[in-house]
Order: C-alpha cells, then sequence, then structure tokens
C-alpha cells in the first residue's frame, strides 16, 4: 500500500527509537482485532443461577436506591 498516509507515517516512525516503533507496532496490531465479540445467548445460560439470592438482592436494592432519584444539580 503506497499512500500519501504511509508514507508519511513510515517517514515518522523511522525516527523513533525502537522500542517507541514497538509500541506503534503493538498498536496497529490492537486496531486490527475486531472490536465486538458476539457470544451466543446459548453460551450464557451456564452463568444462570450462579450469583447468589443474598447478592442479587444487594444488588437491587443500590440499584433502585440510586437509580430512582434525580441529581437536579449534576448538570
Amino acid at each position: 500500500m503506497d499512500t500519501p498516509i504511509v508514507n508519511e507515517i513510515v517517514k515518522k516512525l523511522g525516527k523513533l527509537p525502537n522500542n517507541l516503533q514497538r509500541q506503534v507496532l503493538t498498536y496497529v496490531e490492537a486496531l486490527q482485532i475486531p472490536a465486538t465479540r458476539v457470544v451466543s445467548g446459548q453460551q450464557l445460560l451456564q452463568f444462570a443461577g450462579t450469583i447468589p439470592k443474598e447478592d442479587l438482592t444487594i444488588m437491587q436494592e443500590a440499584i433502585e436506591k440510586g437509580c430512582e432519584h434525580v441529581d437536579i444539580n449534576e448538570w
């Protein structure tokens, strides 16, 4: 691929020390990994029922307490 952007990146990359070039390479490789992974509901069923009922109650209470009021000074 020979485009002005690629050429500019290569020029600037060549001026960086090896450790930073490696960091750029790692970043570019990370950009190529798909951002989302799809997990089917069937795969998630194995976790159904694994949270203790007491913990679910605590979570529900925290959500209700934290989500049922409006802080008009928040914005």
